[in-house]
């Protein structure tokens, strides 16, 4: 890997309304903006930021080939290797425009392809836009549109049933089996908090869901992420009251119930991020901000939250010194709120076990400030484990 490509041991800038997505084991970050000085100023179009997941460490590469512009609020999809980004907000207006990167290249170079040989008719242009599997795109509508990446096709399935949300933008959505499900977002000036779920077999709208007990409240530029077979993980957003929002849900598709989790920081709030799965079920929240947009945005944050929703596998290959979810097994809630250089890590490896959360990294400083809130009760020789995801926190 070409060394004038590469920044080892840096942090990603803070961002939102960035792209990301998860790839074997790494997190690869791009795009989105900051404000400085009360302007807004994209991230530069030729970086690459990568998150190793083993390691703790984030690297940035630089980009070649045919660079989207820098901007905001495009949807992006990694597929076979491939992170695909279709529309988006820049300093002309919107976009429906559609790129990819090979993201498992061998050289270490991150050349981007601009689709142009497509066939059929894309979607207008738009933003705050919300993609299945990397292949539905929609945005400020209701419609529902299809890229075939192995026939470079554009196409728009024919709704056969049901009554499809209202036209949206800032929504979140997600994908169990061969159902899409669709959650909140702005309609107009109004914020929502329904459930509405796409067949993808069928082509045919559930309509609102009837959902029974509690809810999350009504939100925009929320994230919405599939942690099991019939589980989606709700987390932050802007309320209707323009209020950042901290709290997260989880929703049950067995149950078709909503459960708030009770252990999660009110102090980190987020609006605009990104939430990807990770290769062991945790859920990487990266980025956006802590603030109302519309009023102060200055709060763009740079921190990684990472939801643990399920024990760490004991079994991990190549397990590094700074995957930390293998050192561990907590009996008790635990404290430890000294500075352990690198070195120092070897000897807590003795510890067999998982790791409870948060935690506070910072692998450019070479230090690992650890904090233990709570305990995951996960006993030796017992597979009893709280069912509320704990959250780990990498600076």
């Amino acid at each position: 890997m070409a060394a004038d490509s590469m920044e080892q041991f840096c942090v990603a800038e803070e961002r939102s309304g960035h792209c990301a997505v998860v790839d074997g084991n790494f997190l690869y970050v791009w795009g989105g903006y900051v404000s400085i000085e009360e302007n807004e100023v994209y991230l530069p179009n030729d970086e690459l930021w990568i998150y190793e997941m083993d390691s703790g460490l984030w690297t940035m590469h630089l980009m070649e080939g045919e660079l989207p512009t820098s901007m905001s609020g495009s949807c992006g999809a990694s597929i076979n290797g491939k992170l695909y980004i279709f529309g988006g907000f820049d300093d002309k207006g919107y976009s429906n425009r559609l790129y990819y990167v090979n993201l498992r290249t061998k050289n270490g170079t991150y050349r981007w392809k601009k689709i142009t040989n497509f066939k059929g008719q894309p979607p207008t242009p738009r933003d705050k836009l919300s993609c299945w599997e990397g292949q539905i795109f929609w945005g400020w509508h209701n419609d529902v549109h299809v890229f075939d990446t192995n026939t470079q096709t554009w196409s728009q399935p024919a709704i056969r049933g049901g009554d499809p949300p209202q036209p949206r933008a800032a929504h979140t959505c997600a994908v169990l089996g061969n159902k899409g499900y669709i959650f909140g977002g702005r309609v107009l000036q109004t914020r929502m908090n329904d459930l509405h779920c796409l067949n993808l077999d069928t082509w045919t709208w559930s309509g609102r869901i009837s959902i029974s007990g509690e809810k999350p409240k009504d939100r925009s530029w929320h994230t919405l992420t599939p942690i099991g077979d019939d589980r989606l993980f709700l987390f932050g957003g802007l309320s209707s009251d323009n209020v950042p929002l901290s709290d997260g849900w989880i929703h049950s598709i067995t149950t078709n119930g909503w459960k708030q989790l009770t252990h999660l920081p009110k102090s980190r709030p987020r609006l605009w991020h990104t939430a990807c799965l990770g290769k062991e079920g945790e859920v990487m929240v990266f980025g956006g901000s802590k603030d109302d947009l519309h009023f102060m945005d200055t709060g763009h944050c740079s921190d990684l939250l990472i939801f643990q929703t399920q024990p760490y596998s004991l079994l991990r290959d190549g397990a590094s010194t700074a995957s930390l979810g293998n050192l561990f097994q907590c009996l008790t809630t635990l404290w430890l709120k000294n500075f352990l250089p690198v070195s120092n890590l070897k000897l807590l490896s003795q510890f067999k076990a998982i790791l409870p959360c948060p935690i506070t990294i910072h692998p450019h400083k070479q230090l690992f400030p650890i904090l233990f809130i709570r305990s995951l009760q996960a006993l030796e020789g017992h597979n009893e484990v709280s069912p509320e995801p704990s959250l780990l926190q990498v600076e």
